[in-house]
């Protein structure tokens, strides 16, 4: 079976905490078994390699969040790369073309579909065997995952099944049911009605079908005989979800019912209930508080007196102070808000911005705070609209410029013009200071030359 885990959003709900750059997945706050913190993200690729999947993984994803895939899961993960941010459809018919095309998948092949923010135990995934054997005995074209509701809830979408059990040779269970109807979001009284009188389930976004089922689907948007093409028209694949594109729109679908622990963690309230320290960070709180929990990412101490049941957030992004049941309306109060994030994970460490201000010859300056891990390095690059100045305040390494080699420690100033080539690579953890000046300054202004170091040695040589 091929597994696709789709990973885009940018966790708005989890503000300030995460952001465009850094979604709510790559989030360092869970713990594993062994107490080590883990992101979501790194969570469900271990739960996936538990449960037998150690191969023929794929993450559909966008360019954004790519040096956050690579550094937590490896650079061997291979990444389908959505040109743009389209909803679930069209990323999950690029992701299908890549497996025809790129990978030459056969039209039987089995793919299921999952979120890579999922959270449940491992039995969870133990389920996707089951949707594979309803696929791959042509019982139906569709096959979805079905968590039996804990409570009647207007957050989810709701799948009805049929009365009716499907039986599947040489399944494990029995329960898997054809579906009778799906409803999106029910106000609280339909949903306790269809779970108290229909049996609903909980729609968990994953889905399993045959390439060639797909294949098909992306043929009455556009027309295609290659990866290359569906990438070149993705644009003109509707921009809605795959539920409403497909799911909705298929007559044979049939559902797994799945009967534990699942949990959206994408609010704070939900989050804060599989965070096991009251308090991440510079952070201390009165002794009489009760369920608050406080993350401070700043260098700043923040201390909290006698509030309980609250949420409390600090981050170069913004600082958050909520209810907990309050906390899930922090999207209404965002929607109009296109700042840039403040703070980024890259592949080879992380930056926080200072400060952002203009000049009196209409020039921008930006003030950011670096932290290159030993070992890791900066592409060799140039810029087109701005210059820049490095100064090391931590650690040593080596410095490029026009394909010059310097070596580079603490209380060096480095001047870069616009056009001038550089990279770095910490020989220990490297923290700098750097300083942009130009018009724009937008992280898009990077003209890469190369990323891996020893090819950029043999350049300098």
């Amino acid at each position: 079976m091929n597994i696709v885990l789709l990973s885009g959003g940018s966790g708005s709900r989890l503000w300030p905490l995460s952001n465009e750059a850094r979604s709510k997945q790559f989030l360092k706050i869970l713990k594993s078994d062994q107490g080590i913190q883990q992101s979501m993200v790194q969570r469900v690729y271990e739960q996936l390699g538990k449960s037998g999947y150690k191969k023929d993984i794929f993450v559909a994803t966008n360019k954004v969040q790519v040096d956050s895939i690579r550094d937590q899961l490896g650079e061997s993960i291979e990444l389908i790369i959505e040109p743009e941010r389209r909803n679930t459809w069209p990323a999950i018919a690029l992701s299908i073309a890549y497996l025809y095309y790129k990978k030459k998948k056969n039209k039987d092949d089995v793919v299921t579909v999952l979120p890579i923010d999922s959270y449940a135990e491992n039995a969870y995934f133990g389920c996707l065997t089951e949707l594979e054997k309803v696929i791959a005995d042509n019982v139906v074209d569709l096959a979805l995952l079905g968590v039996v509701p804990t409570f009647p809830t207007e957050k989810y979408g709701y799948i009805i099944p049929e009365k009716n059990t499907i039986k599947i040779d040489d399944s494990k269970t029995s329960i898997v049911y054809p579906v009778r109807m799906f409803k999106e979001k029910p106000n609280f009284k339909e949903a306790q009605k269809f779970i108290n009188e229909d049996n609903a389930l909980w729609n968990c976004g994953i889905f399993a079908f045959k390439i060639g089922y797909i294949l098909e689907k992306i043929s009455e948007y556009i027309n295609f005989s290659s990866y290359e093409d569906v990438l070149n028209k993705y644009a003109q694949l509707e921009k809605t979800s795959f539920d409403y594109a497909v799911v909705e729109k298929t007559q044979r679908v049939a559902v797994v019912r799945y009967d534990g622990m699942w949990k959206d963690l994408g609010t704070w309230n939900v989050l804060c209930e599989e965070i096991s320290d009251a308090s991440i960070g510079n952070a201390a709180l009165s002794e009489d508080i009760e369920n608050t929990h406080v993350i401070n990412e700043l260098e700043i101490p923040t201390l909290v007196l006698g509030i309980s049941d609250a949420v409390v957030v600090a981050t170069y992004d913004g600082i958050l102070v909520a209810d907990k049941k309050e906390s899930p309306k922090i999207k209404n109060y965002l929607d109009d808000r296109n700042a840039r994030p403040m703070h980024e994970k890259r592949r080879w460490g992380e930056y926080a911005v200072l400060e952002l201000s203009n000049t009196e010859d209409d020039k921008q300056v930006l003030t950011k705070k670096m932290r290159i891990y030993a070992g890791k390095n900066i592409s060799y690059q140039f810029h087109q609209y701005r210059s820049e100045i490095w100064i090391i305040t931590e650690g040593k390494g080596m410095f490029v410029k026009n394909d010059c080699l310097y070596e580079v420690k603490s209380g060096d100033v480095l001047k870069i013009n616009i056009g001038d080539k550089h990279a770095i690579k910490a020989f220990d953890d490297i923290t700098m200071i750097e300083v942009q000046i130009g018009k724009p300054l937008i992280e898009e202004d990077i003209i890469r030359i190369e990323k891996d170091w020893d090819k950029i040695l043999n350049i300098c040589k």
